[in-house]
């Protein structure tokens, strides 16, 4: 398999989940920044010019951070990285859901791509700080629902841990925002993974 990232991206949790499974896989980077993503390459790739984007070995391409990392928690159940039972299975894609497809795009990408919000520049530092207000009143939303010590569910540790942690490597590092008790409790214990930690040294090095 071959795993397409951005450097500082929401990639980060796919690409800690392979790290967590064991299993071969190949990366590449690609960017907003330099517009790589735009490239046709990638575009053949990926038309959604997006991360993360995860070439199979059968040659098929998976897209969205949650169908990839749920279907790669299925595809190797021996990892324990999703409940076996229907209602943690929900709980699970729950997590996924809310955390990608609203506190990254609505609360942090207002933080990040302010253009994407206000075509008038002037308008950028009002973008901004309204990303971060919604983005503190997220994180505390997802404080007071923590059902796991330190993990978010109850169960244990499963894939929407992984999305949890590149919202809290946000904050903790460009964005500057002070995580919640439970959160960076969270955070600490993710950083102490040895996937984790292979993962960010990969694509950091």
């Amino acid at each position: 398999m071959k795993l397409f990232y951005g450097p500082g991206a929401c990639s980060i949790g796919i690409h800690l989940i392979l790290e967590e499974l064991g299993i071969p896989f190949e990366t590449q980077a690609v960017s907003t920044r330099d517009g790589s993503v735009h490239k046709p390459d990638y575009l053949a790739i990926n038309p959604k010019a997006k991360v993360p984007a995860l070439l199979r070995d059968d040659g098929t391409v998976l897209t969205e951070f949650p169908v990839i990392a749920w279907w790669l928690a299925k595809s190797h159940p021996e990892a324990k990285l999703i409940p076996t039972d229907l209602e943690g299975e929900a709980r699970t894609l729950e997590w996924l859901d809310y955390l990608c497809g609203t506190v990254h795009p609505q609360g942090f990408t207002r933080q990040f791509r302010p253009g994407n919000f206000g075509k008038d520049e002037a308008d950028h530092p009002r973008v901004v700080a309204q990303g971060k207000a919604m983005s503190e009143k997220y994180l505390a939303l997802i404080e007071g629902r923590i059902a796991g010590d330190p993990w978010l569910l109850a169960s244990g540790y499963s894939v929407a841990d992984a999305a949890l942690f590149f919202l809290a490597r946000w904050c903790v590092g460009p964005l500057g925002i002070a995580l919640p008790p439970k959160i960076a409790k969270h955070y600490e214990a993710m950083k102490a993974r040895p996937a984790v930690q292979r993962a960010v040294a990969r694509e950091t090095a």
